[in-house]
């Protein structure tokens, strides 16, 4: 562990943190746009605030905290077979045994490795992890490539139908 992680955890979102997630959301928009995708999250204002909500009821929502202080959220669920996953183009998984998911992660940026720290996280929870992201978001398949994981193919999401770069670890 570094040193930087040493400051970091995880948990479950709860509805007192939805200002603070929902300002991560905003940033990490405005942080999109800025580095060339502004397609992902930014024309349509993704996530809504109902859908983040129902993660927090299902308990599926986790914030990551940074000495005690909200820096990231994302979704994060285990044992189910996504929806999103169940049709790949271009490709393949690499392994059909039940693996984890994690979506709509998100950082305020203010303290570095917060999305490797939540992704890492997330795989040593199930050691076998799905994830995607949009082809203009060079930032989270540089971090995707960083950490181990494989482009497997191309899958569609029911939200808008844009492709995005499936991957796995």
């Amino acid at each position: 562990m570094t040193e930087t992680e040493k400051g970091f955890s995880i948990r479950k979102t709860t509805r007192e943190d939805m200002a603070v997630v929902m300002g991560i959301y905003a940033h990490a928009r405005e942080f999109m746009t800025a580095h060339g995708n502004p397609k992902q999250w930014a024309e349509r204002n993704w996530p809504p605030e109902e859908l983040i909500i129902r993660d927090i009821e299902k308990g599926m929502s986790c914030v990551c905290e940074y000495d005690g202080r909200v820096v990231g959220v994302f979704y994060y669920e285990y044992g189910r077979e996504d929806p999103t996953y169940m049709n790949i183009e271009d490709g393949g998984w690499k392994d059909p045994s039940p693996y984890g998911v994690v979506h709509r992660i998100a950082s305020d940026g203010s303290v570095p490795g917060t999305g490797s720290y939540c992704i890492s996280w997330a795989y040593e929870q199930c050691h076998h992890l799905r994830i995607d992201t949009h082809g203009d978001n060079t930032v989270m398949q540089n971090l995707l490539k960083k950490l181990g994981f494989d482009l497997c193919g191309i899958i569609h999401v029911a939200e808008d139908n844009y492709p995005r770069l499936a991957y796995e670890k």
